[in-house]
């Protein structure tokens, strides 16, 4: 397997609306767990991504801000609802609604993080890209690239704070 991401084709990876993809990851989020619709989707077999970051599936189309903002939930042990695009092994796409959460062992402790992820509507995607082209122009405008985080994220706080919502009731919102 190539460790270079492959470039966007455009096309979709389908998959259907009655399944759910699940990966768990470790602490440090490097896949311990991919269920047979994330490999099939994902176009990837569990030898190429079992030990790897499961950043491995990021879209370039991804914003960053978003990432930033769901890992500070579920470091702070929350639960977050968050529109994805992900990149398949082959350079194609697919979205997800995923549901991402710590795991927990019998004494409370995080031990790593587990997510189910749902084909979205195309009403639903239709209204988050917006917002994500937004944050991308953001985070690709200033030479550096964590001033470009930094303005991303602020452009996302200061559109939620506008509608007077978190990141999760937008989302669930569409």
């Amino acid at each position: 397997m190539s460790t270079q991401a492959p470039s966007p084709t455009g096309r979709e990876s389908p998959f259907f609306e009655n399944e759910f993809i699940v990966t768990k990851t470790d602490m440090k989020g490097r896949l311990t767990y991919a269920n047979d619709v994330f490999l099939r989707v994902s176009r990837f077999n569990s030898n190429d991504v079992i030990g790897k970051p499961h950043n491995i599936i990021r879209h370039p189309d991804m914003p960053r801000a978003i990432f930033q903002l769901l890992w500070e939930k579920i470091e702070a042990r929350c639960e977050i609802f968050a529109y994805v695009v992900n990149l398949a092994s082959n350079g194609d796409h697919y979205w997800v609604l995923a549901h991402v959460t710590p795991s927990f062992d019998g004494a409370g402790n995080v031990v790593g993080y587990h997510s189910n992820r749902r084909k979205p509507d195309g009403p639903q995607v239709a209204a988050i890209k917006p917002l994500y082209a937004a944050l991308l122009e953001e985070e690709r405008r200033p030479t550096k690239r964590k001033d470009g985080l930094h303005s991303s994220r602020f452009l996302l706080d200061t559109i939620l704070r506008d509608k007077g919502l978190g990141y999760d009731e937008f989302v669930l919102s569409l």
